[in-house]
């Protein structure tokens, strides 16, 4: 689903040229879910959004789904990544002025889908907030607004799905619920999910894990891996 080959990126700084992602090669099949760990300001995000073609790497590339990123303009990556990818973030990225129901049927009306409300109130009804369709994000919790943020990622049905510290924000107790959900979504749908996190509970529940340290990125497989 993922290769990426010799991916560096670096950046200028007064101290001079500073290397985050370091000749990172490897790859992620379809249906795996990898998790992407490393110390506070180890290029964990970096390395995220080289993967999704967010940010331009300095050297190497990346394949998704066999089509070249960086082969691809500006817009040429926006298309892949509507046709392919879904997102959620930490910060949820809800837009406040829409209700829980708008904010996940936009990337379907984007999309050009014509059964976008039917698939929102599906997908909100799968993640627990069929009752919740009419609520802006101020009025819903922060477990419910990830909530949100995760159907909306899911209801065009990614083949790939990024999330970048998806329970960062969360208490234990929902941080935990919003984990059980993102895997069973990967169960039910053969998602592939790459998670950047350093919560050791979601790292382990990922089949492989990829650490990057001073830029370097080395990966491990979880053979005992615990049970999705």
């Amino acid at each position: 689903m993922i290769e990426v080959t010799h991916l560096t990126k670096r950046v200028d700084t007064a101290d001079g040229p500073l290397t985050i992602v370091d000749d990172a090669h490897f790859s992620v099949a379809p249906g795996e879910a990898v998790a992407v760990v490393g110390a506070s300001g180890s290029g964990k995000s970096t390395l995220l959004g080289l993967m999704a073609g967010l940010d331009t790497p300095t050297e190497g590339g990346v394949r998704i789904d066999g089509e070249e990123l960086f082969k691809l303009d500006e817009d040429g990556r926006a298309r892949l990544r509507g046709r392919l990818v879904g997102f959620v973030f930490q910060s949820f990225q809800l837009l406040p002025s829409l209700t829980a129901l708008e904010n996940v049927m936009l990337p379907l009306e984007l999309a050009g889908q014509r059964d976008a409300g039917e698939r929102a109130r599906r997908i909100l009804d799968r993640v627990g907030l069929g009752a919740r369709l009419k609520h802006s994000p101020r009025q819903l919790s922060g477990g419910e607004q990830q909530r949100v943020a995760i159907a909306r990622a899911f209801v065009t049905e990614p083949k790939l799905l990024f999330a970048d510290e998806p329970t960062g924000n969360l208490d234990a107790r929902t941080g935990r619920a919003m984990i059980d959900l993102l895997f069973d979504l990967n169960r039910e749908r053969g998602t592939t999910l790459v998670l950047v996190t350093h919560d050791s509970g979601l790292a382990a529940r990922c089949a492989r894990r990829l650490t990057i340290d001073t830029g370097r990125v080395t990966t491990e497989e979880q053979q005992n891996a615990m049970a999705m």
